[in-house]
């Protein structure tokens, strides 16, 4: 092979790396897209964290709540074998009968169901905020797509998942296999014992197996929530030409946003135009500054600026100047310092206060104006 061809081929091997590599989504996701993804609801949440929190603080109200619970529970099933039994069965007592007990149940079950609640929601805010959105309830049809299904039951996230749950249900195995086989002699001596003292020896155990199988999911869920974190953050990865194209999408063509600045200054510029025959007088370098002063004592405190150019600018104010019958003088120094110091619509700068007055006063003179 020649060596144009040598270094053809190697141009165009470069230019393919370097497009593939323009594709890759190599940059961190920009604040746009994250706060899109999250009003669509996609946010770095582990559900596994609530789960388990709820599990722990339920089993610590038991705890704490027990003497509680003990009693109204007792309480309860004792009416109900006392006196309910005996009553007369018609709708009417049915129906008290079921409302009381529910109103009873739902006393016993509160202090479980407000700290339920209040757990799932510290869990969820610690996580990821205040957050509510409708959208992931709207129902997406392209998930009706069985390629789309089978991609999601064989992708990596569901082989994780399996994984997961795998090892949540050999952590929960472990715990109780091995709490229930170092207790095994006080479970076989069980029969020889009261029903009261069973029943309380198997709830404390039953606590203390709830209390370590939350305290390990727990530790597992901190492990999903950087998984999740860390494939979150690969979702919004993105590649250089997603930041351009986002970029000008919301800032807007760089081109259209180009010719509408354009056409702005020709506007402006058309507009300061028309404002040059109002002067009072051009104030020249000769060539390469122009500035246009206009004064009205009844409604101005100070003379004002109403167009300035330089250069090509500055020609086309004096020839306007010219058209109009407007003088135009000649002073460097101060056509420059104006020029420099103040933009279109302000008054003169205090310091050239003096210098602009004399201007003007020999402007009012070769008008055959007397006062200043």
């Amino acid at each position: 092979m020649s060596r144009e061809g040598e270094n053809a081929l190697t141009a165009n091997r470069l230019r393919m790396d370097l497009q593939r590599f323009a594709g890759e989504k190599t940059e961190r996701g920009t604040p746009k897209k994250r706060s899109d993804a999250r009003e669509k609801g996609q946010v770095a949440k582990s559900p596994e964290i609530a789960s388990a929190f709820i599990l722990v603080a339920t089993i610590s109200v038991m705890m704490a709540l027990g003497p509680f619970f003990h009693e109204k529970i007792f309480a309860l099933f004792g009416d109900i074998f006392r006196r309910q039994l005996s009553m007369e069965v018609t709708d009417a007592n049915v129906m008290g009968l079921f409302a009381s007990y529910t109103v009873q149940m739902l006393l016993i079950l509160a202090p479980i169901l407000i700290v339920t609640l209040l757990v799932a929601l510290a869990a969820n805010y610690v996580q990821i905020g205040w957050l509510f959105t409708a959208k992931p309830l709207q129902p997406k049809f392209s998930k009706l797509n069985p390629l789309a299904g089978l991609k999601n039951i064989f992708g990596l996230r569901s082989v994780m998942e399996f994984l997961k749950s795998s090892l949540k249900l050999i952590i929960v195995g472990v715990i109780v296999y091995l709490i229930i086989w170092g207790e095994r002699e006080k479970i076989m001596s069980l029969a020889y014992v009261p029903i009261e003292q069973t029943l309380s020896y198997v709830a404390g155990l039953m606590v203390r197996v709830g209390l370590l199988v939350g305290v390990a999911l727990a530790i597992l869920a901190f492990g999903d929530y950087f998984y999740q974190k860390y494939e979150y953050e690969k979702s919004l990865k993105m590649s250089k030409q997603d930041i351009k194209d986002e970029h000008k999408n919301s800032e807007g063509d760089p081109f259209i946003k180009g010719k509408i600045k354009e056409k702005q200054r020709r506007m402006a510029m058309m507009r300061m135009m028309q404002e040059v025959p109002k002067a009072d007088v051009i104030i020249t370098n000769p060539t390469h500054f122009a500035v246009a002063l206009q004064y009205d004592a009844s409604r101005m405190d100070a003379p004002r600026i109403i167009a300035k150019g330089q250069d090509y600018m500055a020609l086309r104010i004096r020839q306007i100047a010219k058209d109009n019958g407007v003088i135009t003088m000649e002073n460097k120094p101060l056509a420059r310092a104006l020029f420099q110091q103040a933009e279109i619509g302000d008054t003169v700068p205090a310091d050239l206060f003096q210098a602009v007055a004399e201007v003007l006063a020999y402007v009012y003179r070769l008008k055959g104006r007397r006062n200043v």
